[in-house]
């Protein structure tokens, strides 16, 4: 499952229509669920009437994420699309440690990435559809002074548990400077590793024919399974050794030259509607 709560969301076509005007009239919480009895997707958009703020609470909509008692507590109730199936229950997010060091993803600082919590334990617990699960977690936060296509034409994330510890891999092409890449090793204690990448190792295409890419020691990856297929984004498990080890991971792969393309914006009402 993944939840992504959106203030200005960057892939929000309404947003880019209106020539990137009020952010705060631009929220959503994105909802993806997969499992063997099938997958559930939501991300309705909103608007600034719909959104409260506190130091520890953001509602949206109908949705809510709470910061209490050193754990983060979401709380949903969205309904998916494009078939109108309920999701509704709730999330705690328990961290095994903060931490506290934040990346700027190019020179400029307009684009930053925090992993919060790279280690953590997740209970999730929903009446709709009736499901009960506890395993690893992870979350973090991205924040942007503009679109993320005017700085990046594609990115690649992927993160994976190992032992007790996480890994995280970034690699992004930045249009006005070189490629960034960044490989991070998080205990469970919260004392993060900077590593050398290992070589790249591409996958194969989407159906969208979306390019997919991760690093592994021998420059190899497999794509064991596809969560997402979308014109511009994928998210799938792949597999790769990793400092020796084999290792799965969840790849998340962003075309933003794809996203860009005015007939591809022209799709995402059908996935992402507006109730403002």
């Amino acid at each position: 499952m993944t939840v992504i709560a959106f203030i200005g969301s960057v892939f929000s076509p309404y947003y880019a229509w209106s020539g990137w005007a009020d952010p705060f009239n631009h929220c959503a919480v994105n909802v993806a669920l997969y499992g063997p009895r099938g997958a559930r997707w939501a991300m309705t958009e909103r608007g600034r009437k719909s959104l409260k703020r506190t130091r520890d609470v953001l509602l949206i909509g109908p949705s809510s994420l709470e910061w209490r008692d050193g754990a983060l507590t979401i709380r949903i109730n969205e309904i998916a699309a494009p078939l109108p199936k309920p999701i509704r229950g709730e999330i705690v997010v328990k961290p095994l440690a903060i931490n506290t060091k934040e990346f700027t993803l190019e020179t400029k600082g307009n684009h930053t990435w925090r992993p919060i919590a790279p280690v953590a334990r997740v209970s999730l617990d929903l009446d709709a559809p009736d499901l009960r699960w506890e395993g690893h977690g992870y979350f973090d936060t991205n924040a942007g002074d503009e679109p993320l296509e005017k700085a990046f034409a594609f990115w690649t994330w992927s993160r994976a548990n190992i032992g007790d510890a996480a890994a995280i891999l970034y690699d992004a092409e930045r249009r006005r400077e070189a490629p960034l890449s960044l490989a991070l090793r998080f205990s469970a204690s919260g004392k993060m590793e900077t590593l050398d990448p290992p070589p790249l190792a591409p996958l194969p295409s989407t159906k969208w024919r979306v390019q997919r890419r991760t690093r592994a020691d021998d420059g190899v990856a497999q794509a064991l399974r596809s969560f997402e297929d979308a014109p511009f984004y994928s998210r799938s498990l792949v597999s790769g050794k990793f400092r020796g080890e084999a290792v799965n991971w969840i790849n998340e792969s962003l075309s933003l030259d794809r996203f860009a393309n005015p007939l591809v914006r022209l799709m995402l009402p059908f996935r992402m509607p507006r109730r403002a």
